[in-house]
């Protein structure tokens, strides 16, 4: 009977050290209820005991002996056990429509038999007693409810789990809608179902609505599920687009899941630029074609690529922002063709149909002794002209590389020097700026005595690159002792409003001045450019001009230029431990950056990096930013927690950034958080979320840069602690190993000699140089990287006009926002 104990018995005899395994059914039985006794050297019996007998220890029960390879059964024994029924089908959940009929089934046995059923359903039982197993019909109920089955037989009641019979409604929405990958033309979406409402889910309908000028929805999608999952084709580039899904069981479809908003990557254009045409004048060429439309360009137009061929050689391309370029010089022109291709960030597009420059006089017959006489008369008109400037030139002045040198008439010699100016020279003088002209306090005058440089010092010359805070150009600065420095210059734009904005940036360039560290790049001075017609002045920062760019450019080139090239692990943490002692050093001296990170790092000569732009303005900004109501932009990706909740900048938030530059530095220029847009930064970061480890990054180098990120800003390491560790990991990487190729450098002087004749204007041009060659310097702009093949020298803008490519020195430029033409 159920619950009574029970007792089994195996001997065996003839077997030294048996190995005796209780079986039940087939299978071993692994229970702490057994015994072995040695009644003799070969004579072993073994005991099985079951304290209270269920029913699942009813069964055939045996031993086996294992012994030289051999297995032994004893005979079989059996349990059976008698007690209340035993449930062998339980009656299941059911899932119905309303009304609709279902059957319920139960079966126990015993022993004993016979056993008898009794259904229970909503709490009332449901007719008689009946024989198991029993299948109960139900016509069909509207509403939800409870039952269980009772089995009965001479020893007593069993009953079964309770079931529940639900109703078949619609179900839930879809949630977590997500972009697993995205490309140029495709998205693979995924999502999870909601409450299936009791039904399965057979299959879900997603709607796609591409967000242009107007809203355009596109046929919607059936899938079958599971799994949960859809890859869209077929989208435009660089478009915005919104998805959502809803999912249908037996009775419909589920209300739909929150619109997803997207955007497709970037792709080349997908056309030519069309209508492009020439006009020739006598000494200039200009091109003009129409711009693509929106859904012709798949992407963010970087520039407009010219391609002229010449004999039957292809010339070197040149790359123009606008819709139209203009050539000086226009008879080298003669029977060249010219195409134009659109270029986005991931390369050019189809070129157009080459067009074929002639002069018009090729199109009318002359006469050739017309032509003869034309010729005699032009190298008549020519050969005065030359000697009538000859003369002049003798008699006037000497025009030097910094302005002109005037001999005086008078008997005793004298030289007096005129330094060129930084304004046009159709504009009248404008009195040069003072310090006692903008209005500051007395000790800030004091301070900035050896800070303010004359405008007349600076001599600009052509741009370098372009950003949010303005212009930064070449330039060389005369000493007082009459040497020259090459130096760059930031041209701020014009946004100084009052003499505070002035007081504060010529404040903060006084303690920049006595910085002094190999890994801080050191203020030298700051001029201001007067404006006609503007009270206040355009400041204008003098930096020494470094040789290699900035950091994040080079990272840049190295995986994505035209020929890149390997940074080993010993490189890449030199770079990291030049920036954490320079910030060592800043924060010694109690100097928040507040805006570090590679692009505000340079290289230069020795490939040394220096932290640079600190403590200008909390204007000055450049590249991935993100703007906060209509006052400031905020580079969100390198800033810290508590500086995006409580606009809070110590020197544990530049550790922040320290480590957002740390993996900018591993990934080769990367952008942080990639697929993940500014705005939604903080939300990423406050679920504790984190930068990944970079590919091939060492385990010890990422500790180092996640501590950087520990939300309680006390317990981020100081950039001293910084230092001695990534000292100590590099020392550990043993000697610097050599360079497997050599590094690629970007040519932006412009005024050697080429071959086949010609001058460089501002190179786009990758050359292999050696270390101790002439003055290179990186790109700036990270236009160039993407578009691939061919060798780009020349980076234009929006070309002015005529008058403005004429006669114009080299600082007559900063009357304008845009770059000119180069002339070549």
């Amino acid at each position: 009977s159920q619950g009574n104990a029970a007792r089994l018995g195996c001997a065996v005899l003839g077997v030294s050290e048996p190995e005796i395994i209780w079986m039940k059914d087939g299978e071993k039985l692994y229970s702490t209820d057994q015994m072995f006794i040695t009644l003799g050297e070969s004579h072993w019996e073994t005991f099985y005991s079951v304290r209270s007998v269920q029913q699942h220890d009813a069964g055939q029960y045996w031993c086996d002996v294992e012994s030289h390879g051999q297995t032994f059964s004893s005979e079989r024994a059996w349990i059976t056990v008698e007690g209340v029924p035993h449930f062998v089908e339980e009656p299941q959940d059911v899932a119905t429509l309303p009304n609709a009929p279902f059957n319920l089934t139960c079966a126990a046995v015993g022993p004993p038999e016979p056993v008898e059923v009794v259904w229970w359903l909503g709490g009332v039982q449901e007719g008689e007693p009946r024989p198991s197993p029993s299948v109960l019909h139900v016509t069909g109920v509207n509403a939800s409810l409870k039952f269980y089955c009772e089995a009965k037989n001479a020893r007593g009641i069993s009953v079964s789990r309770t079931g529940s019979v639900n109703i078949k409604v619609l179900p839930a929405p879809p949630v977590e809608l997500q972009v697993l990958r995205i490309g140029y033309d495709n998205v693979t979406l995924a999502w999870k179902p909601g409450f299936t409402g009791y039904s399965k889910l057979s299959t879900c309908i997603v709607q796609v609505s591409q967000r242009s000028a107007r809203r355009w929805d596109l046929p919607q999608r059936e899938v079958v599920v599971p799994p949960h999952l859809l890859v869209l084709s077929g989208l435009r580039s660089h478009s915005n687009y919104s998805v959502r899904v809803s999912c249908v069981n037996q009775v419909g479809a589920s209300p739909f899941s929150p619109w997803l908003h997207l955007q497709t990557l970037e792709s080349v254009p997908s056309s030519a630029p069309r209508n492009l045409t020439f006009s020739l004048t006598e000494n200039q060429l200009t091109l003009r074609w129409a711009e693509l439309q929106e859904e012709e360009l798949q992407g963010r137009l970087l520039a407009y690529k010219v391609q002229w061929i010449l004999g039957g050689e292809a010339q070197e391309p040149m790359l123009f922002k606008e819709s139209v370029a203009q050539l000086s010089g226009s008879g080298r022109f003669f029977n060249s063709s010219f195409q134009v291709a659109a270029c986005t960030v991931v390369g050019c597009g189809p070129w157009s149909r080459p067009v074929l420059v002639l002069p018009e006089s090729v199109q009318v017959p002359i006469q050739r002794s017309h032509m003869w006489v034309g010729l005699l008369l032009g190298l008549l008109v020519a050969s005065v002209v030359g000697l009538l400037l000859t003369i002049l030139a003798q008699r006037r002045e000497k025009e030097t590389q910094f302005g002109s040198v005037f001999k005086s008439p008078g008997d005793e010699s004298s030289v007096s020097f005129t330094a060129a100016r930084s304004f046009s020279r159709n504009v009248s003088d404008l009195q040069e700026s003072t310090l006692d002209s903008l209005g500051i306090n007395n000790d800030l005058k004091y301070k900035l005595q050896d800070v303010l440089i004359p405008e007349r010092l600076l001599t600009l010359g052509h741009m370098l690159g372009k950003g949010e805070f303005g212009s930064v150009r070449e330039a060389f600065l005369k000493a007082e002792d009459s040497s020259v420095q090459k130096v760059a210059v930031k041209v701020l734009k014009s946004d100084i409003t009052s003499s505070c904005d002035i007081e504060q940036c010529l404040k903060e360039a006084a303690y920049m001045k006595d910085f002094h560290h190999p890994n801080v790049i050191q203020l030298i001075g700051v001029s201001l450019h007067r404006r006609p017609g503007q009270r206040l002045p355009i400041p204008m920062v003098i930096l020494p001009f470094m040789k290699h760019g900035d950091l994040h450019t080079f990272l840049l080139l190295s995986r994505l230029g035209e020929s890149p090239f390997d940074l080993s692990t010993h490189t890449l943490l030199r770079f990291m431990l030049d920036i954490a002692r320079g910030m060592e050093y800043l924060s010694s001296r109690n100097i928040i950056h507040r805006d570090l990170a590679a692009r505000n790092c340079m290289l230069d000569e020795n490939m040394t990096v220096c932290v640079a732009d600190f403590g200008l303005s909390k204007k000055i900004y450049s590249g991935d930013y993100y703007r906060q109501g209509s006052v400031s932009k905020l580079p969100v990706k390198w800033i810290a927690l508590e500086s995006l909740s409580d606009n809070v900048y110590t020197t544990q938030s530049d550790v922040w950034a320290f480590g957002v530059t740390m993996w900018e530095v591993m990934t080769r220029g990367q952008t942080p958080y990639p697929g993940v847009e500014n705005s939604e930064i903080y939300e990423f970061l406050i679920k504790g979320e984190r930068l990944k480890k970079p590919a091939h990054c060492r385990d010890d180098i990422y500790e180092i840069m996640h501590s950087c990120w520990s939300p309680v800003p006390k317990c981020r390491p100081s950039f001293k602690h910084l230092v001695d560790q990534l000292e100590a990991l590099w020392l550990s990487l043993g000697p610097t190993p050599p360079l497997k190729e050599p590094l690629l450098y970007v040519n932006l002087e412009g005024e050697e000699p080429v071959e086949g004749g010609g001058v460089r204007g501002v190179a786009w041009q990758q050359r292999v140089v050696e270390p101790e060659g002439e003055d290179w310097l990186m790109l700036g702009s990270g236009a160039a990287l993407a578009i691939g093949g061919g060798d780009y020298r020349y980076i234009i803008a929006s070309p002015g006009g005529p008058d403005e490519q004429q006669g114009a020195g080299p600082m007559d430029t900063l009357q304008e926002e845009e770059d000119v033409i180069i002339n070549v």
